[in-house]
């Protein structure tokens, strides 16, 4: 798919946006009674599934305790029907574990971990739905869970794809975009000190587009934040008509 195709000489996407337009955000928190934390998120047409566990003890081997904050465990997984291959998608492959390390280093970044020594939080994030960002929707779906689990975070996580097509950054990525040959790069932002927890590039770009290009990405994050913020805000509202307080 040649770039001129992906951007119009109207500034417009494939899918109608404007180059630096996000895909609609819709999400609930709190969907798993079960779970100490919980949310579903919808980015686009790209639909997650987001559960959390603890802190609670450390399972399994004794000897990954650590002494001075909580391991964060990750463990990200596709839906066969998540896209339009009915594959069989293993957990362990390349891919998964890959995915999974990459959210585990970004909430590190984000999780107060030094206030749970000796213990474990366990993240759990499905992707349902796939058309792009895949790692953008479940970073976003995993800080509501964990936020819904009642776990202090220095700030909200909020990542987002982002690509450049004629000189132009495009927002959040869909999945027609991402494999059109746009170079790509995905970036999880704490957006109130301006920190970034991951950098992830996987295709080649000139380094007189990086700075363009992370600048457009950590724009795009600081606008997930408010809808993240919005649906946290309501959260709470609901939860303490709910309890009468």
């Amino acid at each position: 798919m040649a770039g001129l195709e992906l951007l119009s000489d109207q500034g417009y996407r494939l899918d109608g946006r404007k180059a630096t337009e996000l895909r609609k955000v819709q999400a609930r928190m709190g969907v798993f009674a079960q779970a100490d934390g919980s949310a579903y998120l919808e980015q686009g047409n790209t639909k997650a599934l987001a559960v959390v566990y603890g802190p609670h003890e450390m399972r399994g081997s004794r000897s990954r305790t650590l002494h001075d904050r909580a391991i964060i465990n990750c463990q990200y997984s596709m839906a066969t029907f998540s896209t339009a291959e009915r594959k069989r998608r293993p957990h362990g492959d390349r891919k998964s574990t890959e995915m999974s390390l990459h959210l585990k280093q970004t909430f590190e970044a984000a999780v107060m971990t030094q206030l749970y020594p000796r213990s474990q939080i366990d993240i759990y994030v499905k992707i349902l739905q796939s058309d792009g960002g895949n790692y953008s929707v479940c970073v976003n779906a995993a800080t509501l869970a964990v936020i819904d689990a009642g776990i202090p975070m220095r700030d909200y996580v909020c990542a987002c794809t982002v690509g450049f097509v004629d000189e132009t950054p495009l927002a959040d990525l869909c999945y027609a975009e991402e494999s059109g040959g746009v170079s790509s790069l995905a970036l999880a932002l704490l957006p109130r000190g301006g920190q970034i927890a991951l950098l992830q590039m996987d295709a080649r770009l000139h380094q007189d587009h990086l700075e363009t290009l992370i600048e457009a990405a950590m724009t795009a994050c600081k606008g997930v934040s408010k809808v993240l913020d919005e649906v946290v805000r309501q959260h709470l509202q609901e939860v303490s008509v709910l309890t009468g307080e």
